[in-house]
């Protein structure tokens, strides 16, 4: 059975604890969601996959009318992640509309596409703190790849902020000369 990389993200997820569809999804928004987010219309059918396949055991969790499943990885299940986690990563993929954007940026004013940049580098540097707030007090020595990831998270998108930054400066450069003339 081939799996795709929702797949992956949910037996991960519940590699650490049995969760909910819903508390995946806290948990992708939470965390990988930075690099590699899931949706629920990605999810739920991944879960029912993964269950048929025994990779994962839902167990009813219920409360008064309220239905729900936890799903918690199997041994088969741990097999496949451990699998996965030993293979060379296959993708490198990343997706900025600002890139993007700035890529068709010369049908505009140089003025305009460095307004492009300095949306982007806002937005990289709001990133930034956003994900330094999540950064716990202590380290769990047992686990520390969550906060590894995270730090290279903080350290790109500031990384991204001084690229928009430097952009930014070769973009105006030759207006200013302009200007000097």
């Amino acid at each position: 059975m081939e799996l795709s990389a929702t797949a992956y993200v949910i037996l991960g997820m519940v590699s650490r604890e049995a969760r909910s569809g819903y508390e995946i999804k806290a948990a992708v928004d939470n965390t990988t969601r930075f690099f590699w987010a899931a949706s629920y219309g990605q999810i739920y059918p991944e879960l029912k996959r993964l269950s048929e396949a025994g990779l994962v055991e839902g167990v009813d969790a219920s409360t008064g009318d309220r239905k729900r499943t936890r799903y918690a990885i199997t041994a088969d299940g741990k097999a496949e992640l451990k699998d996965w986690l030993r293979r060379p990563p296959e993708t490198a993929e990343m997706r900025e509309e600002g890139l993007l954007k700035l890529f068709f940026s010369g049908v505009l004013k140089p003025a305009e596409a460095v307004e492009t940049l300095r949306t982007m580098r806002r937005g990289r540097l709001d990133l930034a703190e956003r994900l330094r707030a999540l950064e716990p007090e202590k380290t769990d020595p047992k686990d520390p790849y969550p906060l590894i990831v995270l730090r290279a998270g903080i350290e790109f998108n500031e990384w991204f902020a001084e690229w928009c930054e430097r952009m930014e400066a070769q973009l105006l450069a030759p207006t200013r000369e302009k200007g000097r003339r």
